[in-house]
Formats: C-alpha cells, sequence, structure tokens
C-alpha cells in the first residue's frame, strides 16, 4: 500500500497578526487623538500665560515709569519752591513779618544760596529766581510794584514788565482781603460756566505744607504769587494791620534756566543711563497753540504728544468741559482700567491760576528710546509666543516622529509574524514531502527503480526548495547588514539567462510554464557578479512564474538604451500575464515582508522578501529595478544595468532549449 503526501503549497497568514493589525488603528487614533487634545490644551495655557505675562510687564513697565516721573516731579518742585521756603511767609500771611524781612531772608538765601536752616531748598540754587517784587495792592490809589534788591537790600520801585501785565492785573482784582486773595488763581466766568467748571473738575491731591500754604502758581511766567497783609509799617512786623485789603509776593522764575539747566539736569538724574537718556522726554506747555518748554530730542513734535508712553500733568491742574483741546484729548486717551501711568496728575503742591475756561498745563510726555512701551511689552508677548509655538512644534514634531516609528514597529511586527507564518508553510512544504517519501521507504514500498526514482526526484526537489529559501533569507539578511561581498567583472547577458535558465529548470517543468526570449545581437558586456545578477533576475522570473499560475508564459527580452550625461545601459524585463499590480501597492511592492492582501488570500506561497532582496541586489550591481503594471494585464519588471566605460561587445546568445 503506497503513502498518499496531501501537502498545502498555500501560506495563511497568523490569526495574532491579524488581531494585530485590527487592534493597531484604534491604539493608533485613540493615541492620535488624546496628544493632539494635549498638544491644543498645552498651546492655548501657553498662549494665555503669555498674554498675562505681557500684561503683567507693561504694568510693570508703567509703574515702574510713573514712580521715575513722580521723582522728577518732587525734584523740579524743590527748585520750584526754594525760593517760597526762602521767604517764610507762614499760614498768616506775613502777619508777624515785615518787608524788610523779606528782603533780608532773600539776600541771604542769593547770597549764600541753600542753608541748613531751608531744610527743603538743600539742592536748588538761586539761579533759578530772576526777581522777586512787592505789588502794593491794598491802597486805595495806583498800585505800586516794587523790586527786592537783594545786594542793596533796598524796595526799588519799578515799571511793570510786559509779562506780568495779567498776573498783576489778576492780583489786584483779588486783593480786596485774604480770603478773596487766597482763592484768586479761580477763573469766574458766568455762573453757569463757574458751576460746570466746579461739577467738572478733578484735582489732584494736595501736598502742600505750612511753608508753601497760600502760594499759587501761574505757568504763563512763570511765577508764585503769595498775598501778604499790610502792616501800618510795612518794615516792622510790630505795628499792626492797618488794612483789609493784601499786597502781593511775587517770585518770577527765569524761565531760560528752567530750560537749559534745571530740566536737563532732572532728564539725567531720573531718566538717564549708562548709555545716555533711556527715554525721550519733554515738557510741553498745552493750550490752543502747544509749545515746548524743553525737549531731549530735536526730533520730537508737539503733535505727537498724544502718542507717547505716559504723560504727566505736572502741576496738578484740572481741565473744563471744553472740547477740541489738546489736554482734554490726553486727558481721556486712557480711562480703562490699569491705564493710569499712561496719563495721569501730579501731585498738586500749587493752585495754579486760571485765565479762562480752558487749563493750560505744563505736562511732561515720555517715550521709551527704542520703542514704546506697549511695543516693548507686545515683542515680548510675541517672542514668547513664538518660542513656546517653536516649542510646541518640536514636541508635536518629536511625538509625530515616536508615533511613526510606533507604527512602523507595529508594522514591521505584524509582518515579521506573517514572515514568520510564511516561513514555516515554506518549511513545511517540502518538508513534509521529504518526510513522506521517506517513511515509504522505510515501509518498503518503493519496490521498482520507478518508485526509487520518482520519490527521489520528490527529494531532490523539495530539497532544492528549501536550499533556495534558506539562501533567500540569508541573502536578505546580508543586504540588511551590508555584509556582503561580491565579485565584479565583465559579464554577458547570456550568462546571466543561462543560468537563470538553469536553475528554474524545475519549477518551469513542475508549473507547465514556458519562457519567451526576445535577446537582440550586439549587447555589451555589463559589469556585476555573476551568482547576484542570476538571483536577481531568477527572483523576478520565479515571481512571474508563481503569479501568473500554471501553463502561464512569461517574456524575458534585453535591450541596450541611451540615458541622460551620454550614458548607456542594458535593461532585462520580464514581463508575465497575472492579475497586475494596483497603484497603491505599487509604493509597497519592494518593502522587505510586504505581500499583496489578495496574493494572502488566494493562499500563493512566498515570504515577501523576493523582491526586497532582487531590489538590492540591483542597487548593489550599480542598476536598479523599476516596474509597469496593469490589472487584469499583467506585470513588467525591469532590471536597469548601467554600462561601464569601453565594454567590448558581444555576440547575442540564447540559452540553450530555447
Amino acid at each position: 500500500m503506497r503513502l498518499e503526501m496531501k501537502i498545502s503549497l498555500g501560506s495563511k497568514s497568523s490569526p495574532l497578526g491579524a488581531a494585530y493589525a485590527k487592534r493597531s488603528p484604534i491604539y493608533q487614533i485613540a493615541a492620535l487623538s488624546g496628544m493632539a487634545l494635549l498638544l491644543v490644551v498645552v498651546a492655548t495655557l501657553q498662549y494665555k500665560s503669555a498674554t498675562q505675562l505681557s500684561a503683567a510687564t507693561e504694568v510693570r513697565l508703567g509703574n515702574n515709569l510713573q514712580l521715575l516721573m513722580t521723582g522728577w516731579h518732587r525734584d523740579l518742585y524743590d527748585e520750584l519752591s526754594a525760593g517760597c521756603i526762602a521767604m517764610q511767609v507762614g499760614p498768616d500771611s506775613g502777619a508777624h513779618d515785615a518787608w524788610n524781612d523779606y528782603l533780608q531772608r532773600y539776600a541771604e538765601w542769593s547770597r549764600d544760596g541753600a542753608t541748613s536752616q531751608f531744610a527743603g531748598a538743600a539742592s536748588a540754587s538761586s539761579e533759578v529766581v530772576r526777581e522777586v517784587y512787592d505789588w502794593q495792592t491794598s491802597s486805595p490809589g495806583k498800585p505800586e510794584l516794587l523790586r527786592l534788591n537783594p545786594k542793596a537790600k533796598t524796595l526799588d520801585s519799578v515799571s511793570v514788565p510786559p509779562e506780568l501785565e495779567t498776573l498783576l492785573a489778576r492780583l489786584q482784582a483779588n486783593s480786596s482781603n485774604v480770603q478773596m486773595a487766597m482763592s484768586a488763581w479761580e477763573f469766574r466766568g458766568s455762573s453757569e460756566r463757574t458751576l460746570a467748571t466746579n461739577n467738572n473738575r478733578t484735582h489732584a491731591p494736595v501736598l502742600s505744607s505750612n511753608a508753601l500754604a497760600g502760594w499759587q502758581l501761574d505757568e504763563e511766567i512763570p511765577a508764585l504769587v503769595h498775598p501778604i497783609v499790610h502792616h501800618a509799617n510795612p518794615f516792622n512786623s510790630q505795628t499792626p494791620v492797618d488794612r483789609v485789603a493784601v499786597d502781593w509776593l511775587v517770585v518770577a522764575f527765569n524761565l531760560e534756566v528752567i530750560r537749559n539747566r534745571i530740566l536737563p539736569e532732572l532728564a539725567n538724574g531720573h531718566f538717564g543711563g549708562p548709555d545716555g537718556l533711556e527715554y525721550k522726554l519733554a515738557v510741553v506747555a498745552l493750550g490752543r497753540k502747544p509749545r515746548f518748554i524743553y525737549s531731549s530730542d530735536p526730533t520730537l513734535r508737539v503733535d505727537d504728544v498724544g502718542t507717547f508712553d505716559s504723560i504727566m500733568d505736572i502741576f496738578g491742574s484740572s481741565s473744563n468741559d471744553v472740547q477740541g483741546e489738546l489736554w482734554q484729548t490726553l486727558r481721556h486717551r486712557g480711562n480703562l482700567a490699569g491705564q493710569d501711568w499712561r496719563n495721569f496728575s501730579a501731585p498738586r503742591w500749587f493752585p495754579v491760576i486760571q485765565y479762562g475756561p480752558v487749563d493750560k498745563p505744563w505736562v511732561l510726555v515720555l517715550q521709551h528710546r527704542t520703542a514704546p512701551v506697549t511695543k516693548i511689552a507686545r515683542s515680548a508677548w510675541r517672542r514668547d509666543v513664538l518660542t513656546g509655538g517653536f516649542a510646541l512644534v518640536l514636541l508635536a514634531a518629536n511625538i509625530g516622529l515616536v508615533l511613526s516609528a510606533s507604527i512602523r514597529a507595529q508594522k514591521l511586527a505584524t509582518a515579521q509574524l506573517e514572515f514568520v507564518a510564511s516561513v514555516s508553510h515554506e518549511l513545511l512544504t517540502p518538508l513534509s514531502a521529504i518526510y513522506c517519501s521517506g517513511q515509504n521507504a522505510k515501509d518498503g514500498l518503493l519496490q521498482t527503480k520507478a518508485d526509487l526514482a520518482a520519490h527521489g526526484s520528490i527529494v531532490t526537489s523539495q530539497a532544492r526548495q528549501l536550499i533556495d529559501l534558506v539562501k533567500q533569507n540569508l541573502h536578505f539578511a546580508a543586504t540588511e547588514s551590508g555584509t556582503n561581498r561580491y565579485t565584479m567583472r565583465p559579464v554577458q547577458v547570456s550568462e546571466i539567462l543561462h543560468d537563470v535558465r538553469h536553475s528554474i529548470g524545475m519549477l518551469i517543468e513542475e508549473s507547465g510554464s514556458s519562457i519567451e526570449y526576445a535577446v537582440p545581437a550586439g549587447l555589451p558586456n555589463v559589469t556585476g557578479d555573476l551568482s547576484v545578477l542570476t538571483q536577481c533576475l531568477r527572483n523576478l522570473v520565479t515571481n512571474a512564474i508563481k503569479y501568473s499560475g500554471r501553463n502561464s508564459r512569461v517574456h524575458i527580452s534585453a535591450s541596450l538604451h541611451e540615458v541622460k550625461n551620454d550614458s548607456r545601459e542594458v535593461r532585462i524585463s520580464v514581463q508575465d500575464h497575472g492579475p497586475g499590480i494596483n497603484s497603491a501597492e505599487l509604493r509597497h511592492i519592494f518593502e522587505p515582508f510586504y505581500r499583496s492582501p489578495r496574493a494572502v488570500r488566494a493562499q500563493i506561497h512566498g515570504t515577501g522578501l523576493g523582491l526586497t532582496v532582487a531590489a538590492r541586489m540591483a542597487e548593489a550591481m550599480g542598476g536598479r529595478l523599476s516596474v509597469t503594471s496593469e490589472v487584469g494585464v499583467g506585470s513588467t519588471f525591469t532590471l536597469h544595468l548601467p554600462l561601464q566605460n569601453a565594454v567590448a561587445k558581444m555576440p547575442a546568445c540564447l540559452p540553450e532549449g530555447t
């Protein structure tokens, strides 16, 4: 009884690999969704953090700027109030002082400058005071202007200077009594105007001391004035006060000294740095025709005042409801919460004399020399956002790379599982055949020489298949590790075709396939390793037979072609009439372990390494593989082999048996 052998030549995919492949997309989608959500959350938090940091930076810069401006303001008042403190006019408006007392104090201050008894004027200079006058308005007759002469210690009668006419007229109109004189700074228009002004006025905090009480400021000159009661003997404070009306002490400042010495020194002291002034600044007298009192930069323009970082009303004056004035625009430029540092009034040490319903204040305006504070904060915000965004992009790229590597690893793991299954089936088929033949021989079932020859042929054929499979795997391992060693020499195309024919002869016989050759005469030699070129082409022919089915026809052709740069190459093409390969699969056919899903379903045996090894062998010989395919028509694989210089042409030689 003869042992029957039923051997499956198919290869099935691993159930574990199939299940793993099904689960992978779910895990990948979940991982991608989680990472995308995480990146969105991180980006949102980073944006909010950068925005808050930018706002905090802007507020910090603004507060520092306001602090600098307040310090500048305090030192300016030290300069302007030095003469007033030196006069020592008390809250009683001179009830215990006579004119010779003021003259004596003024003379000492002018001669010696600040002394220890004038603590408030320690850093001031008498140069800031141009003149001190006694405006005699308490007598019923025509007022008289007396100038205090500190050198001669006399009061000299002088004519009214043109710049003082408006001020002195205002003082004369408000000299009826002390109470009226103390409010001489107020503008008194119509009752409606006064009511509107009083209702709309917002005063800065008044920080005057007893030494400065009663002083009123005229910004136009500039000058400080104080009402003085009149004694029976103006030069003897022991005589009684004999009049209800008052006189005036007028301290006129030297505007040129303020402009050319005091303001530049204050600017350097408060806003200077190692490289000069950190800010562009100016003192501007506003009104219908704004003008510069001082400017640190000749390029500054009055029209640009509203664009500066911060604006401070120096003397703390107030505006009314008149529209269209520059100060109105500046006052209401930043009414939002947290923007006080942009536009504020300094503490008000002296009331400012108002000559009309419109204030004409002096303002200090500042802007950073490089860019506005808001732009600096915005640049910092933009830098933080870009830095954080770049970091997030790098993080996303790294996550993408990790995920891509993970996907590739998963695909490789699945392919390796499929490979193990395929190799197992490929090994099982010939081993089963060899085992059955050996078992038949052991059981004495091989009685005739014909039986021995048949089973010997089976063992030989299956052993050859095992050898080819092992060689295929060894070739792949060698190309993967780069340890191949090649013997390069001129090779005839006919040699390659002959060796291919010899190596696949049994496969052709078993499959019933036929091979057609089209090799023209005169093809030159190619340079390469004969065994490698044979194995490369053998893989292509084996695939063509395997996927075309039994009794198929395979066409092998060779030709010489001109390519770019005046070089030439030999092309050996293997054409089959199988099912063809769709475009989606063409991108993957040279990848290790890749097998077409249709081939897997059709249980066509294979390991997914044949084309990979063939492509790597072609590249090792300096050539390449290309493929064209049409579904339902067939596929053509072409081996491109470049020619070396000065190669001898050889006559065509077709393999035996064609």
